[in-house]
């Protein structure tokens, strides 16, 4: 890769989501490493640091060595400007979805602006919906169908080596310096747009009794296909914190 695509690469982030063989960690990172990838980031591993993990390196013990552990999803994404989830398509989650090819292109483009991630769940049930609904859009891998079973590892490296593929056709992105496109939206700054809303729809008897989930559910798919930007985010929450104060005044007293 040209010193482009390797700026575009220190970028992406693969994260392993409560891997439970410490081996399949240390198989990931060397499927990073033969693709030039090198961010690796795990979270609540069964068994990290493990001697397996670096048996099965092979030589990425660089990869190990500097992966970063963290507690949650939300935490381990919270500065990503895109995050998209590996996952089987029988899920109640209703996402977007990519191919490895198409999500490796976005991601490319995306990294540009900042750091983006690409989630991997556990050996046996993946993620969870809840991880999910943290992500832009799902990626699905499309396998034998009379065999679909694919190994963790086996996956980070379908992935890496299309990642690897899109990063050297990425051109550099062109802007007007006059004017510059605004940042997009962290992880984090959209996870408190969506808290202020669900909280503003709550303050404005918006469910009228029902359950909230099914709407927030919709309603995050809806913003998270906009790629919403800071500013974006800025005005929206602004709005919202209008709504939150009329609500207020309409209280009665006491």
């Amino acid at each position: 890769m040209d010193s482009h695509a390797i700026t575009f690469a220190a970028h992406i982030r693969f994260v392993l989501v409560g891997t439970q063989h410490p081996g399949n960690i240390g198989a990931a990172a060397r499927a990073l490493k033969t693709m030039g990838l090198t961010r690796l980031v795990l979270v609540q591993p069964e068994k990290f640091p493990h001697e397996e993990a670096y048996r099965r390196a092979a030589g990425a013990d660089d990869l190990l060595a500097q992966a970063v552990v963290a507690p949650d999803v939300a935490t381990a994404v919270a500065d990503c400007r895109l995050v998209l989830g590996c996952t089987a398509r029988s899920r109640r989650v209703a996402l977007e979805e990519h191919s490895p090819r198409q999500a490796a292109a976005r991601l490319a483009q995306a990294a540009g602006a900042g750091p983006v991630a690409l989630l991997f769940g556990r050996e046996r049930t993946g993620l969870t919906n809840e991880e999910l609904q943290l992500c832009h859009a799902a990626v699905h891998i499309d396998a034998n169908p009379d065999y679909s079973s694919l190994n963790l590892a086996a996956a980070v490296q379908v992935l890496a080596y299309e990642t690897r593929l899109a990063l050297q056709d990425a051109a550099a992105p062109v802007e007007d310096p006059a004017e510059p496109r605004p940042a997009p939206a962290t992880h984090a700054q959209l996870e408190g747009f969506f808290a202020q809303l669900a909280q503003t729809l709550e303050q404005i008897d918006f469910h009228k009794g029902r359950a909230p989930e099914s709407a927030m559910r919709k309603l995050r798919r809806l913003y998270l296909r906009t790629d919403l930007d800071e500013k974006e985010v800025r005005l929206l929450r602004g709005i919202l914190a209008d709504c939150q104060r009329m609500a207020r005044l309409a209280q009665p007293e006491g």
